[in-house]
């Protein structure tokens, strides 16, 4: 049973936590990668450069909007695929555990899992501008 008094809190820490480490991931591919080097990165894994520099933008203005809660669930449901990139692109050659060569699959699919998570829960507490609700859903006692 879901406590009802304590999950939008819960759902806050997952927004603020991945809002956190998605811009944190984006301004590391703008400010140590920079954009050619990252532009460069896709290139070299087969996908065309230019996607480097809208996954650094979806990155950094994905984990803002979620860091101050701005529309959660259509930010989250769009990062989903940035993460499955990740992994299938970036990550599949090096295995299934995170900690091997290159970093394997594990954790851009669990990142996913996440994202997919906080898209069907919602925005939580402390969200600025929340996502509007269109259901509306009777909590049983």
């Amino acid at each position: 049973m879901i406590d009802s008094r304590t999950a939008p809190y819960a759902v806050f820490l997952l927004r603020v936590t991945t809002g956190v480490l998605f811009l944190y991931h984006g301004l590391v591919k703008l400010f140590i990668f920079t954009p050619a080097g990252t532009a460069g990165f896709f290139d070299s894994i087969g996908l065309p450069g230019w996607l480097g520099y809208v996954t650094m933008l979806l990155e950094i203005a994905g984990g803002v909007a979620l860091i101050l809660g701005v529309a959660t669930r259509v930010v989250s449901a769009v990062l989903v695929p940035v993460l499955l990139g990740a992994a299938i692109f970036a990550h599949a050659g090096a295995g299934f555990n995170w900690s091997n060569a290159g970093g394997g699959w594990e954790y851009p699919v669990m990142w996913a899992v996440a994202q997919a998570a906080l898209a069907l829960l919602g925005d939580g507490a402390y969200a600025l501008y929340p996502t509007r609700r269109t259901y509306s859903a009777a909590v049983p006692a």
